[in-house]
C-alpha cells in the first residue's frame, strides 16, 4: 500500500475525516496517515493507532524503529506505562508487547529511524519543568535533536504570526488542539502536515495551539533498502 509516501509532495490530512481500520488484533484500530509498504519487510507509516479498553497487540521488534505520542488513554508494554503526553522512541531491534488496560490512542511512526540511532526515550511532555520560553514562537519543549532530524513539542498563542519560515528539510506537523493557517490551508485539531525539503511558510495562529513538529528528516529520508 502507498499513501502519501512521496515525500518531495506537500500532504495534508484530518484524522477526523477518516475511517478507522482493523488491525489484526481484536480492539485494535488504525487510522493511516502516510504508508509505504511495497518493499518488505521495511513498512514505513505514519499512523494513529486507537486501542480499545483491554486490548493488546502482539509482541514484535521495532525493524526500523518506532517513534510515538500518546493523545490519550494510557499504553502499556512490559517495560511501563505511559499516559497521556509521553513521547517515546524505541530503536531499531527494541521489542515489546503493548496493551492498553483503560484504552488510549497513540500517534505512530514506524521504520523512520535512523540505523544508527539507538537513543531509547520515553518524554513527558506534561511536565512543565520541561517547557521553554520562545521569544519568537511562544513555548518549545525540545524532544530529540541529531543531524538528520529534530522534534519538539510546540505551544503558539493565538494572535501569533510566524512569516517566511523556511524548511530546506522539510517539516512535519501533528495538531494535538488549537487552529493556524498558511497560505496553503487551515489546520485544526487532528491535522497532520508534511511540507517536502525546500517548502516557505507564513503561519497565523486563530486559537492557541499545541503540535508535535518533526524538522530536517526529508532532504535524505531514512532509508532501510
Amino acid at each position: 500500500m502507498k499513501l502519501n509516501s512521496d515525500l518531495t509532495l506537500r500532504a495534508n490530512l484530518n484524522i477526523n475525516n477518516l475511517k478507522w481500520e482493523n488491525s489484526p488484533s481484536a480492539g485494535v484500530q488504525r487510522l493511516r496517515l502516510e504508508a509505504d509498504d511495497e518493499k518488505p519487510p521495511v513498512e514505513r507509516v505514519t499512523t494513529i493507532v486507537s486501542f480499545a479498553p483491554q486490548s493488546s497487540f502482539s509482541g514484535h521488534v521495532h525493524g526500523g524503529g518506532e517513534e510515538f505520542l500518546v493523545l490519550n488513554g494510557t499504553f502499556s508494554d512490559q517495560h511501563a506505562d505511559y499516559p497521556e503526553g509521553y513521547y517515546v522512541r524505541n530503536p531499531k531491534g527494541t521489542g515489546h508487547a503493548p496493551h492498553s488496560d483503560e484504552g488510549c490512542r497513540i500517534l505512530v511512526k514506524l521504520w523512520q529511524m535512523h540505523p544508527d540511532d539507538q537513543n531509547q526515550l520515553a518524554i513527558n511532555t506534561r511536565n512543565e519543568n520541561l517547557w521553554k520560553k520562545n521569544r519568537a514562537s511562544g513555548e518549545i519543549l525540545p524532544l530529540f535533536n541529531a543531524d538528520y532530524e529534530s522534534v519538539c513539542m510546540m505551544r503558539w498563542p493565538a494572535g501569533l504570526k510566524l512569516s517566511n519560515l523556511s524548511f530546506d528539510a522539510g517539516v512535519e506537523y501533528f495538531v494535538l488542539h488549537g487552529r493556524f493557517y498558511d497560505d496553503e490551508g487551515n489546520y485544526t485539531k487532528g491535522s497532520w502536515l508534511r511540507l517536502p525539503a525546500g517548502s516557505r511558510q507564513n503561519i497565523t495562529v486563530t486559537e492557541d495551539c499545541l503540535l508535535l513538529r518533526k524538522t530536517g528528516h526529508l532532504l535524505e529520508p531514512v532509508s532501510y533498502e
